[in-house]
């Protein structure tokens, strides 16, 4: 296997690629979002993949990252720390994969925030 990312998907084929790269992805856009490039934990990355979901998919966010077989916060945990075992990605001894535990609900997130009904008709939270 001469790509890294087969291996990690031939370990855990739980997520498509395109999950794998749009962590990549999230990554950069996080980095691009502080004043200087330093390590990230893994909520900062979470609120960058939650930013770069919405710009890039908007209302259909939700139903791509599904698509991709990712359904909660913990399930970028599981692909971060896939990378990190594959060494494609490095942490340091403070970063947990606990750190991705339920860190927001992907349904209020990329759901109710495109509720295109209007807030006159939502029901109270």
């Amino acid at each position: 296997m001469d790509n890294p990312l087969d291996a990690v998907l031939a370990k855990d084929p739980r997520f498509k690629p395109e999950a794998y790269v749009f962590v990549h992805d999230a990554l950069g856009h996080t980095w691009s979002r502080l004043d200087h490039r330093r390590h990230i934990t893994g909520r900062e990355l979470l609120d960058g993949i939650k930013d770069l979901a919405l710009k890039s998919y908007g209302p259909m966010a939700l139903a791509v990252l599904n698509s991709w077989g990712v359904r909660t916060t913990d399930d970028f945990g599981a692909i971060v720390f896939n990378l990190v075992d594959a060494e494609i990605l490095s942490k340091t001894e403070e970063d947990r994969i606990e750190d991705f535990h339920a860190v927001y609900d992907f349904n209020e997130v990329f759901v109710r925030s495109y509720d295109i009904t209007g807030p006159e008709t939502q029901e109270p939270r």
